[in-house]
């Protein structure tokens, strides 16, 4: 990122000829695929870097090469527009673009989860309808340059609907638990923006099954891992919901961690996770705004890691001696 002192922003001012019509409807595509959001009539930014410098002069390119003019520059907000406020701007789009985006994950899951209606689906209908949904979102955010809130209810609502499209496993299908000694310092990979299932499966990792555990995040749900290391709580990994177990439930059950605590805090995070109510507890609303809280206050994971598992001892220490 550059310094305080440098341009943070670059902008594009352009005049475009009335004639011919489609290339302002052009423009006008290309830059809302960019991400950019427009500061002034005919002014448009993005967060300065090397790729939207690129992105720019191509955008350029077309404006002249349609007989257009337009003018690519560095900038710093002195009075007027101050960086906040641009930065605002950029959130309130994607925002938008999220809302839409989780209005069409709605319809899915109600046509799944309510088969009297006219629209309901079956899984196999649904999966294409899931992918589509899945590269929507991808595309949104590689232009979420600031970290919009929205991401991450619509990141666990199709993380839900994948779970509802895995069939729950035939009694002789569920695995033999294994033990943890074979998993020992193992990079262990995860969607960014980690919330109550990864959290607490991160804790889950660390505490019982590898200490050694280093995490890494990634962007993509299609990520393609690497040797020696394993993927949770996202898109094909080895550890992710199965049927109607969350994660955590997964983690628990491979690795045969049958401790009654665990189990209560299982419940818990399934409750949150899910939102099915399976179990009740008591518990679970409190937990979801802690977890809320930290994710607000914290937009590293790492950080957020670390403090989940604060409160994820003291829940575990708590159900280790209650009686």
């Amino acid at each position: 990122m550059p310094e305080a002192t440098e341009p943070r922003w670059l902008l594009l001012i352009h005049q475009i000829p009335p004639k011919p019509a489609y290339l302002r409807v052009k423009v006008g595509r290309r830059l809302q695929g960019l991400g950019a959001v427009a500061i002034k009539n005919s002014v448009y930014a993005l967060p300065r870097s090397e790729q939207a410098l690129e992105d720019f002069q191509w955008v350029r390119r077309e404006i002249v090469a349609g007989r257009g003019d337009a003018t690519l520059c560095e900038a710093r907000f002195v009075e007027g527009h101050s960086d906040a406020d641009v930065e605002a701007l950029f959130t309130t789009a994607r925002e938008a673009e999220y809302a839409a985006l989780a209005e069409e994950a709605h319809r899915l899951e109600r046509a799944l989860v309510s088969p009297k209606r006219r629209a309901a689906i079956g899984p196999e209908q649904a999966k294409p309808a899931l992918l589509r949904l899945r590269k929507q979102l991808s595309e949104i955010v590689a232009i979420d340059f600031f970290g919009a809130p929205a991401r991450e209810p619509v990141e666990e609502l199709l993380a839900g609907i994948e779970a509802r499209l895995r069939p729950a496993p035939a009694e002789a299908q569920v695995e033999t638990p294994v033990s943890a000694d074979g998993v020992r310092a193992r990079t262990w990979v995860t969607r960014h923006g980690v919330h109550i299932d990864r959290i607490a499966s991160a804790w889950l990792i660390r505490r019982f099954i590898d200490p050694e555990a280093r995490f890494k995040f990634v962007l993509g749900h299609e990520y393609a891992p690497q040797a020696g290391e394993l993927r949770f709580d996202m898109f094909q990994a080895e550890f992710t919901h199965d049927g109607d177990l969350c994660t955590f439930e997964v983690l628990l059950r491979h690795f045969g961690l049958k401790e009654s605590a665990l189990r209560h805090l299982g419940e818990i995070v399934h409750d949150i996770d899910l939102k099915d109510a399976k179990f009740a507890r008591p518990e679970a609303f409190g937990l979801d705004r802690l977890i809320v809280g930290i994710a607000m206050r914290h937009k590293d994971d790492e950080a957020r890691l670390s403090e989940g598992a604060a409160a994820f001892d003291s829940l575990y220490e708590y159900f280790k001696k209650k009686r």
